[in-house]
């Protein structure tokens, strides 16, 4: 296949099912479910969960990446303030693309949790708990989608992370949590992304006191407006190029930002200590 056929098909598509009488469209979604239509004609086959993960392998990221990601994790937790309060950082990634592809990229083995569209083999046909021998593709390729973001469900993702639902499936996203009792609290996200379609997530951070920097591609004069646009109205802290090397701009920045989180961290909390605290006990003398 063309890759770009594809996506000129798939740029296509909203105007294609609104001329056939469709009306409310997700547009993040059409490119999935195109890859579905491909598979289904045959076009793609043997496309299988376990295929785009090895495919993942394949990704090519920017300068100094996933490297980065372990160097400013270690560059933290090396200093020994952060360490006495056992401060740590943590990398997730959200995304509009796919799962499988992420987990077997280069990135993976640095990452807590990815929040992408995913794909599934199985089909759960009418009286399904009697024919379990019909659930899986005879010829094992993805055939419906099983979980999908868009850029407003990436906020979920957030908020996920910062109640901690990640790490304990038994609270519930939508639990009223105290602000104090969040295991991630938004101050505390740095949150890196690269267009428009991050505006909603760039706004929930910002809001809550968290950090939000937009990174756009070395030489690309759209990709550089476009973010500037985003600095100018405010939407993120700071913007450069998606370059992670040591002593790039970006990096710097970016390992400015976590250590300032984690000295107001280390701050907040032992003024909280002597708070709590209070005047030590003196003798009381008698004139």
């Amino acid at each position: 296949m063309d890759e770009a056929d594809f996506w000129r098909e798939v740029d296509g598509l909203d105007e294609f099912y609104r001329s056939h009488g469709s009306r409310l469209i997700q547009r993040d979604h059409l490119y999935l479910n195109h890859i579905l239509t491909y598979v289904r004609e045959g076009r793609m086959p043997g496309l299988s969960n376990a295929l785009l993960r090895e495919l993942g392998s394949e990704i090519e990221f920017y300068t100094g990446m996933p490297d980065f990601l372990e160097l400013i994790r270690k560059t933290v937790e090396a200093e020994p303030r952060f360490a006495e309060h056992q401060i740590q950082v943590e990398h997730y990634v959200v995304s509009t693309g796919l799962r499988e592809m992420i987990l077997g990229s280069a990135v993976a083995p640095q990452l807590e949790h990815v929040w992408a569209c995913e794909f599934t083999e199985l089909v759960a046909p009418p009286g399904y708990a009697s024919v379990q021998d019909q659930l899986f593709s005879p010829e094992g390729e993805i055939r419906q989608l099983i979980y999908t973001i868009d850029n407003t469900s990436k906020t979920r993702a957030l908020f996920e992370v910062n109640k901690g639902t990640n790490k304990n499936p038994s609270i519930d996203v939508n639990a009223k949590i105290a602000p104090e009792d969040r295991r991630v609290p938004f101050q505390n996200m740095i949150y890196v992304a690269d267009g428009p379609s991050d505006v909603p997530v760039f706004s929930v951070v910002e809001a809550n006191g968290g950090r939000t920097y937009a990174v756009y591609r070395p030489g690309s004069q759209g990709e550089f407006d476009q973010a500037a646009r985003l600095l100018e109205q405010d939407r993120v802290d700071a913007f450069g190029e998606a370059d992670y090397s040591d002593g790039s701009h970006t990096a710097m920045w970016l390992t400015h930002a976590a250590e300032a989180i984690a000295n107001r961290i280390v701050r907040d909390r032992e003024e909280a200590l002597n708070e709590r605290m209070g005047l030590p006990p003196r003798h009381v003398g008698e004139d």
